[in-house]
This record gives C-alpha cells, structure tokens and sequence, in this order.
C-alpha cells in the first residue's frame, strides 16, 4: 500500500510541477505589445498622429508647426470630432449609426427655420433643434433595441427619410450669414474665435474638447458607462448580469442624436450660414475617425480620446500634404490605408484573451 501512495503522490508533484511550469511561461515581446495595446485601444493612434506630426513638421519645418497651422487644425476637425463623439457611443454598443449626419443637418435646419419662419426667439429654436436630434436618436434606439432591427439597415433607412425631410421641409433654402449674423447671433455663437498669441481657437473647437473630456469621465468611471461597454462587448451576459439593455441602448441612442444636435449648432458657426447641404458626409467622415481612432467595429472594446485622436490624425494628414503641395486625392488614398490598417490591427489585438 506504501508503494502505492508514493506513486500517486510522485503523480501528483508531478503535474503540479508541470502546470507550474505552464502558467509561469514568459510572453514573448510580441505577445507583450499585443497585450499592452489591448489594455490601452487609444495607444495605436497617439502613436500614429505623433509620427505624422514629426513627418510633416521636419518636411515642412515653422510652416507646419506655426500656432495658427495647428489650431486650424482643431478647427477643421471639431465638427467631425463631435459626430465622431456621438459615433463613438453608438459604435461601441456593437453598432453603427449611418443617419449621424442627416440629423446633424436638420438639426441646425430646425434652428434656423423656427427663428426666421416662425419668428421663435433663437434660444427656443436651438432648444427644437436639439430636441429634434433627441427625438430622432430615440426612433433610431426603439427600432434597434425593440423592435429588434440591425442597427445598420435602421439608420440607412432614417438617413433616407432624415436627408428627405431635411430638403422637403427647408425647401433646399440657404439661410444667408448675413442674415443669421443681424437676427440671431446666438446661432452663430460656436463660430466665433478666441486668439491666444498666434493661435485662434473657436468656441466650436472648445466645445468639442469640452464634450470629449466630459464623455471620457462618464464612460471610464460611471456605471452607464461600464453598461455600454458590456453590452457591446456581450449584450446577452450584460442582460443575466442585471443590465437593462434595452434602456441603455435606447439612452446611448438618444444620447447620440442630441450630441448630433449640438453638432448642427456647431456647423452653423463654422460655415456662418444655414445650408441644407452642409454636412453630407459626416456619416462617413465620423466612421472615419472612429475606425482610425482605435475603436472596434465589433463593440466594447475602445476609447472616445481615441476617436480625438484619429479625428486629429485626418486633419494632420489633409492639412499637411495640402501644404507641401500635392494632389488632393493622395489624401483619400493614405486615410483609406489607414482605416484598413487600423482595421487589421483590431483583429490582431482582439486575439488576446480577456
């Protein structure tokens, strides 16, 4: 019997030496990078605007790196930064939202039309446009979390009706800044510009630094947050968990309507005017930022500072390589490497395990 128990207990060091072994196993430095870019999604694109920033600045020396050349910069992109805000939240719960755009539009169209049409004091009318905004996201969240529809043909088909309504309602009519400027300045508010020696800010870019630091807070260190997270990352567990999935997604909806909205503020200060034109390609540009940005198409895994990131690495690109001169569709080329790359690089990150 003696033999017998030394032999089990011999059998028995010895596979708790080989698992020992086993779970002690050194990363290699690939599996390393691998894991540190999965702990931090925003880490790829901070590291690919400050390459872009030391490529264009030693190409283009004081003319690139000039305070006026890097806050226009911000400026170009804060429209687009915030639809990205409002992308972000949507992309993040495994979704997409193709209708961002459309809603942005009519957003400021409301505004526009309900004080001159309608004679509204311009405070009121951009209090219906954002209410607008709201009231379109919340379609958009009933239909995706009730009704049960894919999030993508949902929000084509809004962009559809939203883009129909946007220039049967307005009558494909340009509110001129000359008028907005003598009538309703509030409306033209996120245009005006700040100088800080030889930079020039807009309340525009502030309120879009604004919006990203506040949606930084709440979904790093909130529970509405840490829902949104989980329901992208598995919308099934977050429901035996006790999250009310359906709510959330409503709320991350409505959410992104009226941060849409603000942004159809924002856009009447940056082109001075009310156009039902404006804007047509925010639904894609926003993807943009976000793709480059870091943040995975699959849901639950990503930061909104990446977005900032991957919105300000497409102004660096556009504003530099219109500044050394060359063709405008070289810039088309390199971000649509970037987006496939970025891509690439989620797959390959989300090969680690949790």
């Amino acid at each position: 019997m003696a033999g017998k128990d030394d032999d089990y207990d011999s059998v028995l060091k010895g596979s708790d030496n080989r698992v020992a072994s086993f779970t002690t196993g050194r990363r290699s430095p690939v599996e390393t990078v691998q894991h540190v870019l999965h702990s931090y999604p925003a880490l790829v694109p901070l590291i690919v605007l400050v390459a872009s920033l030391v490529v264009f600045g030693l190409l283009l020396g004081s003319k690139f790196f000039s305070p006026f050349a890097l806050t226009l910069i911000l400026q170009q992109v804060a429209i687009v930064g915030i639809v990205g805000a409002a992308q972000t939240l949507i992309i993040l719960t495994a979704g997409i939202d193709l209708s961002v755009g459309a809603i942005m539009v009519l957003s400021s169209v409301v505004m526009g039309q309900f004080t001159f049409r309608y004679g509204l004091p311009p405070e009121l009318a951009v209090i219906c446009g954002l209410a607008v905004g709201a009231f379109c996201g919340f379609i958009n969240g009933v239909l995706v979390a009730i009704v049960r529809l894919p999030p993508f043909i949902v929000t084509l088909g809004m962009w559809q009706i939203i883009l129909a309504t946007n220039f049967l309602y307005s009558s494909n009519e340009t509110i001129r800044s000359q008028d907005i400027a003598a009538a309703a300045p509030i409306l033209q508010f996120f245009g005006e510009k700040i100088r800080i020696g030889g930079a020039v800010f807009t309340y525009g870019v502030i309120g879009f630094v604004v919006l990203v630091a506040v949606l930084a807070y709440v979904l790093a260190n909130t529970a509405w947050g840490r829902h949104v997270y989980a329901i992208g990352d598995d919308p099934e567990a977050a429901e035996l968990s006790g999250i009310r999935v359906k709510r959330t997604l409503i709320s991350v909806y409505v959410t992104a309507g009226l941060i849409c909205a603000f942004a159809g503020w924002a856009l009447i200060g940056r082109i001075g005017s009310v156009s039902p034109t404006a804007g047509q390609f925010a639904n894609i540009e926003s993807i943009t930022a976000v793709v480059i940005g870091g943040i995975s198409l699959f849901g639950g895994r990503g930061s909104i500072l990446g977005m900032l990131f991957g919105a300000l690495i497409v102004g660096v690109f556009s504003l530099g390589l219109r500044l050394i001169g060359t063709d405008p569709q070289w810039t088309y080329l390199l971000i649509g490497l970037l987006i496939i790359s970025a891509v690439a690089v989620d797959q390959w990150i989300r090969k680690v395990s949790a």
